[in-house]
């Protein structure tokens, strides 16, 4: 009894979805890092709306 592993269309089929899920994984990467460098600059402007407040 052989079982077949080298099937050509399943791992091409792999390969698409890990190269899918790396891009997907970026994009999340890429989201994060511009939420947090939004977050940080609104706190600059509300120290500096504070700090030179009347």
């Amino acid at each position: 009894m052989t079982v077949m592993t080298d099937d050509p269309e399943r791992t091409a089929a792999e390969r698409e979805r890990l190269a899918l899920e790396k891009k997907r994984e970026r994009y999340v990467w890429y989201y994060l890092g511009y939420f947090l460098f939004g977050i940080h600059i609104v706190a600059f402007v509300m120290i500096f709306a504070v700090r030179h407040a009347k």
